[in-house]
């Protein structure tokens, strides 16, 4: 059998020999009682990274996207975010669901951002009593569905301002928060300064196999612990897993400048190759788009696994192929060729 590669996502990656030892090694005790010493490490490792009092360890970036929501809203009251946001496209509503809270999106603009004038423009006020309360206010960083695009520190900081200037809770889903850093050679902390909470992926490009990390004040952390228990996300011996992601932070941050560096090297492979071409400004991070011309997308995705190249398409009609650890020099060589044998 043929090797094959996979560039559907950077949640397809393994964990690494190092994850798998320590593991394997953990030390761990009861999470639900807050005992389990690994996990306590990873939630203070965590918080300490984005310079955020504390931090809570689950299952998901989704989960740690509806528990801050849960944490930070009532009932009916409305969350402003991006017609591309994750929470908004790629979260089955939860938010709505299970929290009863009103959904509200503005326009992403080309580079991801949010412009600070369709926030204020969003806005509802709590003295009209035939509308919701605007509480709270959502960005993603980066901004998958725009291309992975990178946003600045002085955009962060200027959508925290708008925020507060407007009383919104101010929440970051920061799913790679930390590929936006290593792109920007900024610490992850000055992109979230001027958060209330951030949640990060450890199961991405970080190659953790399991969880996300929900980080914020001692406060807001205590009430999110609150309602992961609700959501029936509290974790008894979660040490085996936070071990994994403990070796995430200390090991994987670094190295993702290797992803994003295979990502420009797929981008400029397949920017000659005709009848298709790049979009969203690709490459950014480690994500790169591609439209097809007058092809259908799922035979070209066909053709691609019959080469060995795994990858999905978006509802743009176009594909998305993400680099990430397992995802090598040949790997991105085998891509491009890929496409060629295809697309002829």
């Amino acid at each position: 059998m043929q090797k094959c590669f996979d560039f559907r996502s950077d949640t397809v990656t393994k964990p690494t020999p190092e994850m798998r030892a320590a593991m394997a090694e953990a030390e761990v005790g009861d999470d639900v009682y807050g005992e389990d010493p690994t996990v306590n490490q990873l939630e203070e490792k965590a918080a300490a990274l984005l310079g955020m009092e504390a931090g809570l360890f689950v299952s998901s970036g989704t989960m740690g996207n509806l528990v801050a929501s849960l944490a930070a809203c009532d009932r009916g009251d409305e969350i402003i975010m991006g017609t591309k946001g994750h929470t908004f496209l790629h979260e089955a509503g939860g938010v709505s669901a299970l929290g009863g809270i009103v959904i509200h999106t503005i326009p992403n603009q080309e580079d991801g951002t949010l412009s600070p004038a369709d926030i204020r423009g969003a806005m509802r006020f709590p003295g009209d009593v035939h509308e919701p309360i605007s509480r709270m206010l959502i960005v993603e960083n980066t901004q998958n569905a725009c291309g992975g695009k990178a946003l600045s520190v002085d955009y962060m900081n200027r959508a925290a301002e708008t925020a507060a200037e407007l009383e919104l809770y101010f929440h970051i889903d920061g799913a790679r928060i930390f590929n936006a850093a290593v792109a920007q050679s900024v610490p992850a902390a000055a992109l979230v300064k001027q958060a209330d909470s951030v949640t990060f992926c450890l199961s991405k490009g970080l190659c953790a196999p399991v969880g996300s990390v929900l980080c914020g004040s001692n406060t807001f952390i205590q009430r999110s612990r609150r309602m992961r228990k609700l959501l029936g996300g509290g974790m008894r011996q979660a040490g085996v897993l936070a071990a994994a992601g403990i070796v995430a932070l200390d090991m994987m941050i670094d190295r993702l400048d290797e992803d994003h560096v295979r990502a420009r090297n797929l981008a400029e492979g397949l920017a000659d190759i005709s009848g298709m071409h790049l979009t969203k400004g690709s490459p950014n991070t480690n994500m790169v788009f591609v439209k097809l011309e007058d092809r259908d997308t799922s035979n070209v995705l066909k053709g691609l696994r019959e080469h060995g190249v795994l990858a999905n398409d978006t509802n743009e009609a176009e594909i998305r192929l993400v680099t990430h650890h397992d995802i090598d020099d040949e790997a991105v060589e085998r891509c491009v060729e890929a496409f060629r044998k295809v697309m002829q």
